[in-house]
């Protein structure tokens, strides 16, 4: 578990710095099990930041969304920097934008924490229903303990944690200006679940299966609004001219946005679950995202987000690239 107490003493010291703007932290929601972002602009809001397994957010997405307000006359744009707490894949994410020019190094400074695995939202609700909140919880050899009206519910770790954690491949921060406590242990690599199953299945059931859940589709875009590599300026999704998706919802033109963006993240999906988990149909997107990643991974020798001096995979070319898959 992560010391609380050093995570707020090293965001106070961030957060007052003459050239950093504010920082990006978790706070306890208002209801249930719900995490919130925060944003500490001096050091007396540094104290409601909290780290615990329910802080699954990637915040990435926060610094590339902020709002640049037009500047008044002999205004001077402010240049400072922007504080941000992030876990493994979260520092993936930064890694990938930076490489993209999204961002610059120099723009963010980076509270790196060592995570051993978030708590999937949705099952700890189904879990715990209608629970209006819990005074703490934590994880011990295994075990998540969760405090809730006075009593201690012992959980095991594998019940709660969100599937895509167990295929993680960065549990500690690629990236950081200052590491909170000690790295993690990786833990050994599985596959995503129902990946193998899905691989087995012929092209027709495949179609069945993923039909069955992009006809559950709703195009609210939460999954897009989400994501830390989803920042274009303009979705071809919202184009009319010339427009690739049309707006009506049914299984073809949900089929056409699910996959096209599915394909956006082809070498930049860093595995965070921010998609699946606002998804509010319950489609699993990163089943889908994750047999991309294993395609890039087996054809290039690939992963997203690990290194901020590595070109993007479109960016890169290798000479003796096989190229097999040319006809």
């Amino acid at each position: 578990m992560v010391d609380q107490q050093l995570l707020i003493e090293e965001a106070k010291k961030v957060v007052s710095r003459d050239d950093v703007k504010y920082v990006i932290g978790y706070k306890k929601g208002t209801y249930g099990f719900a995490i919130s972002p925060a944003f500490a602009y001096s050091e007396e809001y540094v104290d409601k930041f909290i780290f615990n397994p329910l802080c699954k957010k990637n915040l990435t997405a926060y610094p590339i969304l902020e709002d640049k307000l037009p500047l008044q006359r002999g205004e001077e744009e402010d240049k400072r920097k922007i504080g941000i707490v992030a876990k493994g894949c979260d520092t993936r994410a930064l890694v990938q934008i930076i490489q993209e020019k999204g961002l610059k190094r120099e723009d963010v400074v980076i509270i790196g924490i060592p995570c051993t695995g978030v708590i999937d939202q949705k099952k700890i609700i189904s879990r715990f229903p209608n629970e209006p909140s819990y005074s703490e919880l934590k994880e011990e050899n295994g075990i998540y303990k969760i405090t809730i009206n006075g009593t201690v519910h012992d959980i095991e770790k594998k019940e709660l944690l969100a599937d895509y954690c167990t295929s993680c491949v960065a549990p500690n921060p690629v990236l950081y200006d200052v590491l909170i406590g000690q790295e993690v242990e990786p833990w050994e690599q599985q596959e995503h679940k129902n990946l193998d199953i899905l691989e087995k299945k012929n092209v027709e059931d495949r179609w069945k299966y993923w039909e069955k859940h992009f006809q559950n589709c709703i195009r609210c875009y939460a999954c897009r609004e989400a994501c830390p590599l989803c920042y274009c300026k303009e979705c071809m999704a919202d184009l009319l001219k010339p427009q690739w998706i049309r707006r009506s919802v049914n299984t073809s033109e949900n089929t056409a946005w699910n996959i096209m963006r599915a394909y956006h993240l082809v070498g930049r999906c860093v595995g965070c679950g921010e998609c699946e988990t606002v998804c509010p149909a319950n489609i699993p997107l990163m089943e889908l995202n994750k047999e991309i990643e294993k395609d890039v991974k087996n054809m290039y020798n690939y992963t997203a987000g690990m290194d901020s001096e590595e070109k993007p995979l479109f960016g890169t070319f290798r000479p003796d690239d096989p190229e097999e898959f040319i006809m």
